[in-house]
């Protein structure tokens, strides 16, 4: 493809887009017809804003994303992300529309031995089945956490998504409050993420992602974290904290951000406010470890967007 236009005909007639292919391709039942994205032209790159905003095309690769030294000064949660997501083969060809779009890693939904919400089936084998990498907030049939780990710092950062055909919608918009079983996303078959729209941050701000993963650095997360920390005269003026791993969306924990705001910038303040980071979770009876994961991450991530290094 190599134009929007071309693109989104080549979408009605049935393909599927793609950009670096390292989730489309890793799919049971692959279809035949694909639309290529990498030569369209509108979708790629970084473009940085006299204000210190930034707009990120949907088709610029993780490692572009991880080496773009601007955007570190600005929005070092990000980039710390972009850095510490998968492997450098993966991250050298996987983008940031793919990332943010992929399906879920469950188990089940990629062997075809098995139907569930999501094939077209009235089931989710994983919840009688294994299940310890699933939620730990259970508000839909399917109980697949969200794959991507940009969307966490992009939603503490109150990115904008921009659609074609749609205009921009908050990230969030992206996808729904999770409920629905059948999809990842809110995106038709007829439209496409052109690119995510980041605002500049406030001077002065501390932003801090951290993930836990089960064995090393490249493995899938079961459970990231942002922290936005505005701190003025020894006190936290405002603070922004998202989760990922946890629920069928990215989450912004907001009674930790109550809990942060007004207060103190100490050690103290932390604890007090990571008390708060499990009050949503309604553990399925192989996910109970992940409440105690979030409580200790977002704890470890607020410590550290304090300047904590204990």
């Amino acid at each position: 493809m190599t134009g929007l236009d071309q693109t989104l005909e080549a979408l009605r007639a049935g393909a599927l887009p793609r950009a670096g292919g390292t989730d489309l391709l890793a799919r049971p039942h692959t279809p035949q017809v694909i639309a290529d994205l990498r030569d369209v032209a509108e979708l790629a790159g970084i473009h940085h804003l006299p204000d210190g905003s930034a707009r990120i095309g949907a088709t610029t690769t993780i490692a572009h994303l991880a080496a773009d030294d601007r955007l570190l000064s600005t929005h070092p949660a990000l980039v710390l992300a972009a850095r510490t997501l998968a492997t450098p083969q993966i991250r050298a060809t996987a983008t940031v529309g793919g990332n943010l779009l992929q399906r879920n890693r469950c188990p089940y939904l990629r062997n075809p031995a098995f139907t569930c919400h999501q094939t077209g089936g009235d089931g989710c084998p994983a919840r009688t089945g294994w299940h310890s990498w699933a939620v730990a907030i259970d508000h839909s049939a399917c109980i697949a956490p969200h794959p991507s780990s940009l969307a966490v710092p992009l939603l503490a950062h109150d990115a904008r998504a921009e659609l074609h055909p749609g205009g921009t919608i908050p990230l969030i918009d992206l996808y729904g409050d999770g409920t629905d079983p059948t999809r990842d996303h809110q995106l038709t078959s007829e439209q496409l993420l052109i690119a995510v729209h980041i605002p500049a941050p406030p001077e002065g701000e501390r932003a801090v992602h951290q993930r836990t993963t089960p064995h090393g650095s490249t493995d899938w997360p079961l459970v990231e974290a942002t922290a936005r920390l505005l701190i003025t005269s020894g006190n936290i003026a405002s603070a922004t904290v998202a989760i990922g791993g946890i629920a069928r969306t990215p989450q912004r924990l907001t009674a930790v951000e109550t809990a942060l705001t007004g207060q103190p910038a100490t050690t103290e303040t932390a604890n007090t406010a990571a008390a708060h980071a499990t009050a949503d979770c309604t553990p399925l009876p192989q996910t109970r470890h992940k409440t105690h994961l979030l409580h200790h991450t977002v704890l470890d991530t607020l410590r550290k967007a304090l300047g904590d290094t204990s």
